[in-house]
């Protein structure tokens, strides 16, 4: 991998088609939550697929815990549809045909060039897209548990949250005091943040736009 890839450092701002054919941008996707990234192999990676089963259990704390999840394979369109609905996932999956993130990262797997796919990374972002945590999944059980997810998430979550140590007589002072940009949803509107939990990527531009 590339040398200014390592925690602290902003991931590249790539952007990509996602499953319905549409580019995004991975900041675009995050907004200003914590966001966990996949880059796998594909389809045909049996190792792949099973984390993503645990992704999607995971899933469901993500929505509530206002996380987001995108995942980046080196397959075309039709494959990295059947991927997505395959494992039952409902966050964005974008596709590599290119292998720009794979050029870019410095991360082909060289020992398969039939497949030419990527070293399978896994990354956690504070806002901003910047690297807090790197995984390195060539093997399985170099990949994120969910119980490490959890644990890196609460960690970015006490860094990034003005909020998250609430019971302070500070913030309950600013808060009697009608200071409530430092308290969750931050002066967005809740139709904001609820599109953002519902995935509703097609009204996030929209959303993030309009005043709260």
């Amino acid at each position: 991998m590339e040398s200014n890839i390592k925690p602290g450092a902003c991931f590249p701002d790539f952007e990509l088609p996602d499953h319905t054919d549409v580019k995004r941008k991975l900041s675009f996707l995050q907004g200003n939550d914590p966001m966990i990234l996949m880059l796998g192999r594909g389809i045909y990676c049996p190792k792949d697929r099973q984390q993503l089963l645990e992704l999607v259990r995971f899933s469901s704390q993500c929505d509530v815990g206002f996380t987001r999840i995108v995942t980046i394979t080196c397959d075309n369109y039709f494959y990295i549809n059947d991927l997505r609905l395959g494992v039952g996932a409902h966050w964005p999956f974008l596709y590599d045909e290119e292998r720009i993130v794979q050029k870019a990262l410095g991360i082909q797997e060289y020992t398969d060039p039939t497949n030419n796919p990527m070293i399978p990374h896994s990354f956690v972002l504070e806002p901003g897209l910047k690297i807090y945590k790197i995984y390195n999944g060539y093997w399985y059980w170099g990949r994120p548990s969910m119980s490490e997810l959890h644990q890196d998430l609460r960690e970015i979550n006490k860094k990034v949250r003005p909020d998250y140590k609430i019971d302070t007589p500070e913030m309950s002072e600013k808060w009697d005091k009608g200071q409530h940009d430092d308290f969750f949803p931050y002066g967005k509107s809740w139709q904001q943040v609820f599109t953002r939990m519902a995935g509703a990527v097609e009204q996030f531009e929209n959303e993030d736009n309009k005043k709260s």
